[in-house]
């Protein structure tokens, strides 16, 4: 019997659980979704939908004695994550896994140089020399395309803008050649000419490392550019996962559909107002008993109102959390009336 071969990445049941002043909440409830090698995954919602929690929580960032407890699986290459003792984590983070955060200026070290930045994340995880490290230091910084890069390994974060900034942060978690990129909302503060160039970066590096890419951001139109698949979050969970196609064709979550309209079109009728899902994504301490998307959602009756839907698969693979998947499937194709 031939061996079937797992993905780079699987989440199972993914919980993440904080204890806070008013108790313990669930910041991820029950997420599950896979990484191919070589693939690029976007993971799309508003702020406070759990997507960077997710992915903090696939490398255990926060403090498990005082705050979090995780339940679910996370198994990388084979390897459930969750049952790994500390010190084989601390191998794993910016080695294997490595991760971009949203701001670069805070989360370089500002008293530090560029390079001396790069190579310590070489050192820590490669017997190299410090010699070894800084030419693998300035060989990344040429990979980014970051200009003079001669130049700029001796300089500080305060002298780079803020594109400069996003290419080191690529840099230093590239520099080990890591099978999995997380990127979370990397161009969420730069222009979009630096957008797009980061985005294109990106995109070269996942091709040319053969590197899986999971890529959170609230921008369904910067999905569209890079990504093969997406997952929509909501409110802690998965509402909808599809292919770009079939997404972009026919969304069959209410909440996709509502992202979708709220992205500007730059061929469309500019007198008319934005696009705006009406309402609040919850509070973690508030989350509604039926379909969690129900007090926002235009199609909620009341089985959303008492009944959680659960995450259900419909053709091509597509899944969607609703009670009225395949209604709005078929409005979206002009069929429904």
């Amino acid at each position: 019997m031939v061996k079937e071969e797992q993905p780079l990445l699987q989440v199972k049941e993914l919980q993440t659980h904080f204890y806070t002043e008013r108790g313990k909440v669930t910041a991820v409830d029950g997420v599950t979704f896979h990484v191919e090698e070589g693939e690029i995954l976007g993971v799309v919602g508003e702020s406070g939908c759990g997507k960077s929690v997710t992915s903090q929580s696939i490398l255990r960032l926060f403090d498990e004695k005082r705050l979090v407890e995780y339940d679910g699986e996370i198994s990388f290459k084979g390897e459930n994550l969750l049952d790994l003792p500390d010190k084989k984590m601390e191998k794993i983070r910016g080695n294997d896994i490595a991760m971009i955060f949203q701001d670069p200026l805070s989360s370089l070290n500002p008293v530090f140089t560029i390079g001396h930045q790069i190579a310590e994340s070489i050192m820590l995880h490669q017997k190299v020399s410090k010699k070894e490290a800084y030419e693998k230091a300035l060989e990344m910084l040429k990979l980014t395309g970051i200009p003079a890069p001669e130049k700029r390994i001796n300089e500080y974060p305060h002298e780079l803008s803020g594109g400069m900034r996003q290419r080191v942060m690529i840099a230093i978690a590239l520099s080990c050649e890591p099978k999995l990129l997380i990127a979370d909302e990397p161009t969420t503060a730069l222009d979009v000419t630096i957008q797009a160039q980061i985005l294109e970066l990106i995109e070269i590096l996942n091709k040319k490392l053969n590197m899986g890419v999971i890529f959170i951001t609230h921008d369904l139109g910067v999905v569209a550019e890079i990504c093969t698949r997406v997952v929509v979050m909501y409110l802690g969970q998965i509402v909808e996962e599809a292919t770009i196609d079939d997404i972009f064709e026919t969304p069959m979550h209410p909440y996709t559909k509502g992202l979708m309209k709220s992205v500007p079109q730059l061929d469309g009728d500019r007198s008319k107002e934005l696009h705006v899902i009406e309402g609040t994504v919850p509070a973690l301490n508030n989350v509604p008993k039926g379909c969690r998307f129900a007090t926002r959602c235009p199609f909620a009756d009341e089985l959303c109102i008492k009944k959680a839907p659960e995450l259900k698969e419909f053709k091509n693979g597509q899944k969607a959390r609703c009670w009225h998947a395949e209604r709005i499937a078929l409005e979206e194709e002009g069929q429904y009336a």
